[in-house]
């Protein structure tokens, strides 16, 4: 246990220890130690995780013989219920694809399907900075896999060229919308260099673009017109969604090929049926919820003028924008002064992003109203003048 505690005061030394914050959620507000602060660390994008009004409309759709909180089993036993099949086929109607396959988390949907479909005659090019997640999943796999730069596509081209005879399949493997830099990929770049090449596969992370991006919130490949190129196409719930669970749009040969060798959908208890049903409920809506897109794209325009020229060439182009403050000791010191201000901000430290970037990572509501975001403007100012 010693070289544990030893690991842990390392740690605290470094700026990087990190605890479990205890919070009581008030709407757009939390209180935390009894002060009520902004929230501006969550990833409830489109504001529904506390919309009453919702909540109360899809309650009253419940029947309590019916309905249930538990599924009890893997959907491969008894937990497929048919709250699956209407999620899955609407999810495919929306994207125009032949099918869509729901898992418990973005978690799993990342760590498990690059395992299933690669071999060890499989080429992963990932761009540097995708999600932890997948990270997990390429180490899971038996494929070779290359990390390019992020966002680097004259390398990924070169790679892509250079290895196209080696292997038997090669997969780009991105995010649309990362979730530290706030930046996007190129997709019609992507699309471009995957058409020349019959064995590469396109991988795309929308998890902070769905619900935000596109005429129906899809995320970034509706926005841009390219949801028949990719091919796997990762979506999560757990975030403007307002609820837990990821999906992949794919084939029908592709979703039937993952349920036969996927590992965290065939070990692990399927998601309560309720739940399934609340997803389906609010990812209808999200359909009609352009208005909040296009406020939550409105503030986020007014955020990053402010913070961009900040960031040492980092520059966001969502909802999501870094403030880079360097070390992990500046940034903790800088949360705390906001938090002060009344805004609930963390932050974020090594290993989650390269030492020496330590940052507070802003995620925009749109709930915010435009007073909310002057305070947080002339706040944010203040504080960077005095540093």
């Amino acid at each position: 246990m010693d070289r544990y505690a030893s690991q842990l005061e390392t740690l605290a030394h470094n700026g990087n220890l990190r605890r479990l914050p205890e919070m009581e959620p008030q709407g757009l507000y939390l209180v935390r130690d009894g002060v009520s602060m902004l929230n501006l660390s969550s990833n409830d994008y489109l504001g529904l995780a506390d919309n009453v009004a919702l909540k109360s409309e899809f309650l009253q759709t419940l029947n309590p013989q019916t309905c249930r909180f538990s599924s009890t089993s893997s959907r491969l036993l008894t937990g497929n219920y048919p709250a699956y099949t209407r999620l899955e086929k609407r999810l495919a109607q929306l994207y125009g694809a032949e099918s869509a396959l729901v898992f418990n988390s973005g978690y799993h949907a990342n760590s498990g399907i690059l395992p299933a479909v690669t071999n060890n005659r499989s080429l992963i090019l990932a761009d540097k900075l995708v999600h932890a997640s997948i990270v997990d999943g390429i180490g899971l796999s038996k494929a070779r896999c290359i990390r390019y730069r992020h966002n680097n596509y004259e390398q990924l081209e070169r790679l892509v060229a250079e290895n196209a005879d080696q292997y038997e399949r090669i997969f780009i493997v991105t995010e649309s919308i990362f979730s530290m830099d706030g930046d996007e990929s190129d997709l019609p770049r992507l699309v471009t260099l995957k058409r020349q090449y019959p064995q590469v596969y396109l991988y795309l992370d929308e998890a902070h673009a769905f619900g935000v991006r596109g005429e129906l919130g899809l995320g970034c490949a509706e926005e841009q017109g390219v949801v028949g190129d990719i091919d796997f196409l990762v979506g999560t719930f757990g975030k403007a969604a307002a609820s837990m669970g990821a999906f992949v749009i794919c084939s029908e040969t592709m979703k039937q090929y993952l349920v036969n060798t996927m590992r965290p959908l065939i070990f692990t208890t399927a998601l309560p049926p309720v739940n399934l049903e609340w997803t389906l409920f609010i990812v209808n809506k999200i359909c009609n919820m352009q208005k909040r897109r296009e406020h939550l794209a409105q503030i986020g325009r007014r955020v990053r003028e402010a913070l961009n020229p900040l960031n040492g060439g980092i520059v966001s182009s969502s909802h999501i924008i870094p403030y880079v403050l360097g070390e992990s000791e500046r940034a903790v010191e800088v949360a705390l002064r906001l938090q002060h201000e009344g805004f609930y901000l963390l932050p974020v430290r090594p290993p989650t992003v390269p030492r020496g970037t330590s940052r507070l990572r802003i995620s925009l509501n749109a709930e915010c109203s435009d007073s909310d975001i002057d305070r947080l403007i002339t706040t944010l100012q203040h504080i960077q003048s005095s540093l």
